[in-house]
Parts: structure tokens; C-alpha cells; sequence
């Protein structure tokens, strides 16, 4: 007869009694494991329970080492179970700025924009050359005026800040969203005599990239991967055309991002290799 302990396995993280063929845990979300396990056969000969158990106990305690890696190139476990606390401050302070934005339209005029410009509604933060206003670099990237531009953008934020912070961190996520929103508005200014940027495009293509890039690599090695790459690439395809419909997007600004966002995600996920 089988014995209780085979028929769940204990959450790492909240210590709760879970089923063994789950890769996520219900309670908490935590990683159990990277595919749930082969069902047996009609016929086919079991493996003894107290084998499958010791499997299990050995799995846990290499979890639970310290810098334990949760897949070749998927960051540490050490953010699983924690709250994104960084993807949550991102989207709270875009959602806070649209806000006044809509509530008090001069916002723009008074504080983000250069003085002496016309304040309307398509108008963004980066209009026109810097000059001594450097700080509208990292402002513009909480700018919106356009709903479907803030709503899309956010929700790429929103979910692959997310994904990316339980993999790497809040430290990442942070540094990737600002490093590709800043770069991006420095490129804009670099090439046009005249840029419009406004908006969160470069960073959200960031976080996208850095969490696609572990699966590119395993693609392209023909490895298992788990993510979706054709959803991704769907979203990453929305946020490339929004520009081309808007005056306060730009496209340069979020290609830049993208590319800043896969290099380093190639590099996080060569380093966590190198690791594990």
C-alpha cells in the first residue's frame, strides 16, 4: 500500500502539504519544480516509494543552500517568495502621475516641462533638447497622456517586472527600467533636433527582454524552456508600433530598451550559469 508520504510533497517556502504532480505551490506560489512529473504507465514498474521520498529530501535541502539557482540561467530562489515590491513602486508612481496629469493639466508646464512650452494634451516631458533640464530624463518615464499608451505599457511593466524581480531582484529591476528609460532619452536627443519622448516604453521593453532572454538562449540551444516566447513577442510587438500612432512615444527609445533589456538578461542568465 502507498504510503501518506507519497502522496504530497512539503512547500519549501510555507511548509504546506502540496500534490507532488503541481510545479507551483497554491498557497504561497513558490517553485516547486521546473515540470510536474511523468505519470506512470499502465503496466509499467513503479519506482520504490522510499527512492521517490530521498529524491525529494535531497532536492530540498539542495533548495534550501544558500544562492541556491532555481533553473540554469533563472536567477536565485532567494526572490521566489518574495513580494515585487520595485515593479509595484514602478507602476504606482505611473498610475500617481496620470493621475495629476488629468487632474491638474498644467502639471507638465509647471514641473516637468522646460519653461516657456505650450502645455497639451499630446504634449510629454522630453519636447525638444534637454539643455540644463536633466532631470526630465528620468521623469519622462512616469509620463503619460495617452490612456491606451499608459495602459499597455503599465501592464508589460506590471507583469515582466514582476517575473523579472522574482528571478534577479528588485535591485534588476530598478536598473533596468531607469538604465533603458535614461538611455533611451539620451539616444531620442542624440538623433533628432527636435525629440518627443514620453512614457515608460524603453524600460517596459527592458524587463521584457531581460525575461525572455534565458528562453532564447535555451531556444536556440533546442533546450526546454517554459516561458511563452510567442506571447512575449506579441507584447514586445505592441509596444515597438504604439509610437508610430502616437506624438508623445518614441520608437527609438523603446527599440534601445528592448536591446538593453536582452543584453542583460543574456548576461544575468550567463552568469547564473556559470553558478549553478
Amino acid at each position: 500500500m502507498t504510503s501518506g508520504a507519497d502522496l504530497f510533497v512539503v512547500c519549501k517556502q510555507c511548509g504546506s502539504e502540496v500534490s507532488p504532480y503541481v510545479t507551483e505551490c497554491p498557497y504561497c506560489g513558490t517553485r516547486l519544480r521546473r515540470r510536474a512529473p511523468k505519470l506512470p504507465r499502465a503496466g509499467e514498474p513503479v519506482a520504490p516509494p522510499r527512492r521517490r521520498l530521498l529524491g525529494a529530501r535531497q532536492g530540498a535541502r539542495r533548495s534550501a543552500r544558500p544562492g541556491h539557482r532555481s533553473a540554469v540561467g533563472y536567477g536565485s530562489g532567494r526572490w521566489e517568495g518574495t513580494r515585487p515590491y520595485a515593479t509595484i513602486s514602478l507602476v504606482a508612481l505611473s498610475a500617481a502621475a496620470w493621475i495629476a496629469f488629468h487632474a491638474h493639466p498644467a502639471f507638465y508646464g509647471e514641473v516637468l516641462l522646460a519653461p516657456g512650452i505650450e502645455v497639451h494634451a499630446s504634449q510629454v516631458l522630453i519636447v525638444g533638447p534637454l539643455h540644463h533640464h536633466w532631470w526630465r530624463l528620468l521623469s519622462t518615464m512616469f509620463a503619460y497622456s495617452d490612456g491606451v499608451y499608459a495602459f499597455a505599457t503599465l501592464v508589460t511593466v506590471g507583469l515582466f517586472g514582476w517575473l523579472v524581480e522574482k528571478r534577479h531582484g528588485p535591485a534588476m529591476v530598478l536598473a533596468l527600467f531607469l538604465g533603458a528609460g535614461v538611455a533611451g532619452g539620451l539616444a531620442a536627443c542624440a538623433v533628432y533636433t527636435f525629440p518627443v519622448v514620453g512614457g515608460g516604453n524603453a524600460g517596459a521593453l527592458a524587463l521584457l527582454g531581460a525575461w525572455a532572454a534565458p528562453d532564447l538562449r535555451a531556444a536556440r540551444a533546442g533546450d526546454y524552456y517554459e516561458g511563452d516566447l510567442m506571447g512575449a513577442a506579441a507584447i514586445a510587438a505592441l509596444i515597438l508600433l504604439l509610437p508610430f500612432g502616437l506624438h508623445e512615444a518614441s520608437w527609438l527609445a523603446g527599440a534601445l530598451g528592448g536591446a538593453i533589456g536582452l543584453l542583460g538578461g543574456l548576461g544575468l542568465s550567463g552568469m547564473a550559469g556559470e553558478r549553478a
